[in-house]
């Protein structure tokens, strides 16, 4: 069975300060099993939080494809590595919104990654116009195939891919608990079709976009989700707690 994870992602919001003070009030509240707890933080903080959590799980938001040289601003895998987290988010819409990033740049991190032995969250999602358009499936297949091009691991209970729908990401819109289902259940099959059925049903699949603890309960009945990457609900101590309590299957 696939376990939960819950992945808060701060993006650039909290000080040093405020962080370690969530860290402090949040990790020895959270459940100490049955669910993996994440916050995804700036990585000037990362080494802080990763000291002072023992039940939380912490995660970088992005990080460079090569191990190191010239590419001011950036953050290598070896660096991340260093601070000692486990996760790292790649291929965040913000990202490929804000930064030109592309399907093929995703799958060059998402191959470092696995290299350095990081567990990447993987977001795919289509734009509003995309979904009105009925093109979901299409952009997710294109950018699934694209992503996953030449990928391979050992262990695909550390690949987590985040299905999250652009038009709902920080809009308060989410997609409706079956449109998410429908969506994570159609990642899964073309994962199978990459991979196998046996892969497949190992690798967890997220839902992100305006989740929040009014919505979580009918987002985690569906099968084929096995949690949440959240942004703003994330940031608030007892929000985050309930969230992961309500991933508890």
């Amino acid at each position: 069975m696939r376990k939960p994870i819950l992945a808060g992602n701060w993006k650039m919001n909290k000080t040093r300060d405020e962080a370690i003070h969530f860290v402090l009030d949040v990790d020895h509240k959270l459940p100490k099993d049955g669910v993996e707890a994440v916050v995804c933080a700036p990585a000037i903080i990362l080494r802080d939080l990763v000291k002072r959590s023992d039940v939380l799980k912490v995660g970088a938001q992005n990080m460079n494809e090569h191990e190191k040289g010239a590419y001011t601003g950036e953050i290598s895998p070896v660096m991340i590595k260093d601070t000692k987290v486990e996760y790292v988010i790649l291929g965040h819409s913000e990202r490929r919104q804000y930064y030109a990033e592309t399907d093929e740049r995703i799958n060059a991190k998402v191959k470092t990654a696995i290299e350095f032995e990081l567990k990447p969250i993987i977001c795919v999602g289509e734009t509003l116009e995309e979904r009105e358009s009925n093109k979901t499936n299409d952009v997710l297949k294109t950018q699934i195939t694209k992503i996953f091009e030449g990928v391979t691991f050992e262990n695909p209970d550390n690949i987590v891919v985040a299905y999250e729908p652009i038009w709902a990401i920080g809009t308060g819109k989410s997609a409706t608990s079956a449109q998410a289902e429908d969506a994570c259940k159609f990642i899964r099959g073309i994962l199978t079709d990459i991979y196998s059925k046996e892969v497949s049903d190992k690798i967890r699949i997220l839902y992100g976009g305006s989740v929040n603890t009014k919505n979580i309960q009918d987002i985690m009945a569906q099968p084929d989700i096995d949690g949440g990457l959240v942004g703003g609900a994330s940031l608030i101590e007892n929000d985050f707690i309930e969230l992961c309590k309500a991933c508890l299957k």
